[in-house]
Order: C-alpha cells, then sequence, then structure tokens
C-alpha cells in the first residue's frame, strides 16, 4: 500500500543446491531480517527444508516492499522454487504469517483485491475473514501457511 492507494508487486525467488555447508541468502527489495523470519517458519511449520540450500529473493522492478502483507506471498514464492513448481500466474497472494505458521488478517484487503481484480487476477489466496470477493474473482482463504503449501504440491 502507498498510503491508500494499493500497489501490486510480484516477487520471485530462486532455491538452488543441496548439502551446501553455508548456504547463502541473498535478497534485493525486501527486508532481510524477515525473509530469514520467513524461511524458519517455512522450515518449522510447513517442512521445507531450507537449511542447505542457498535462497535468492526479489521484487521485481526495483520496487521495495517492507510490509508484512507480501509475507504469505514470499512463502509461496520462496516453497514454488523449492519443489520446482510454478504458480498459476492469475493468483494473487496476500497475507501476514505469524511465527507458528498462521495467516494473519492484513489491512486493505477489500481495496487490494480490488485492484487485482481490475488488473485481471482471477483468484485470490487471503487470510481468514477477508470479506467478499470482487465481480469475476474467487477467494481462497487460508489460515495456516501449511493449508496452502499443499496446494500447490
Amino acid at each position: 500500500m502507498d498510503g491508500r492507494r494499493p500497489l501490486p508487486a510480484e516477487l520471485q525467488a530462486l532455491v538452488t543446491g543441496k548439502d551446501i555447508p553455508s548456504p547463502r541468502r541473498a535478497v534485493s527489495g525486501l527486508d532481510s531480517a524477515r525473509v530469514a523470519m520467513l524461511l524458519a517458519v517455512l522450515e518449522k511449520r510447513a517442512g521445507v527444508r531450507l537449511h542447505d540450500a542457498e535462497v535468492y529473493a526479489a521484487t521485481v522492478g526495483g520496487m521495495r516492499v517492507v510490509e508484512p502483507a507480501a509475507d504469505l506471498a514470499l512463502a509461496l514464492a520462496i516453497t514454488s522454487a523449492r519443489r520446482d513448481v510454478a504458480l498459476p500466474a492469475d493468483v494473487v497472494v496476500l497475507g501476514e504469517l505469524g511465527l507458528a505458521g498462521e495467516v494473519r488478517r492484513v489491512a486493505g484487503v477489500e481495496r487490494r483485491l480490488a485492484e487485482a481484480a481490475r488488473l485481471g487476477f482471477t483468484h485470490a489466496l487471503v487470510p481468514p475473514d477477508s470479506g467478499d470477493a470482487p465481480a469475476g474473482m474467487r477467494l481462497t482463504e487460508v489460515r495456516d501457511v501449511g493449508v496452502v503449501l499443499d496446494a500447490i504440491r
């Protein structure tokens, strides 16, 4: 969000290698401490093996994303990169992740979803109790990061 205006951001991740004694973590356009926390949550709460792999995470186009609403999207990007499974292009993802792996509601969900629908997204993964979907968009409420990660297997 830029004030009250939603700005869509594309996040990308690359996970490579295995059994690397001291794997590299590189971040561009994101808060490195937040990325480190998400990696720990994915490893502990969702069973995604990352401790021995190099992880690269970035925003597209040089945008700086610091708000927690991007947590779930980044978790999906990292997990899909680890499993080498592409996410559908018509899906928008938003939600904050807690340390227990729970997906928390974020501010301005209705405005964010309206903008995503205007841009052509037809499916949204959102926290519980996020309200109604805009016309032409299907919502999937996600309570836990492990549940949403099962969907991309």
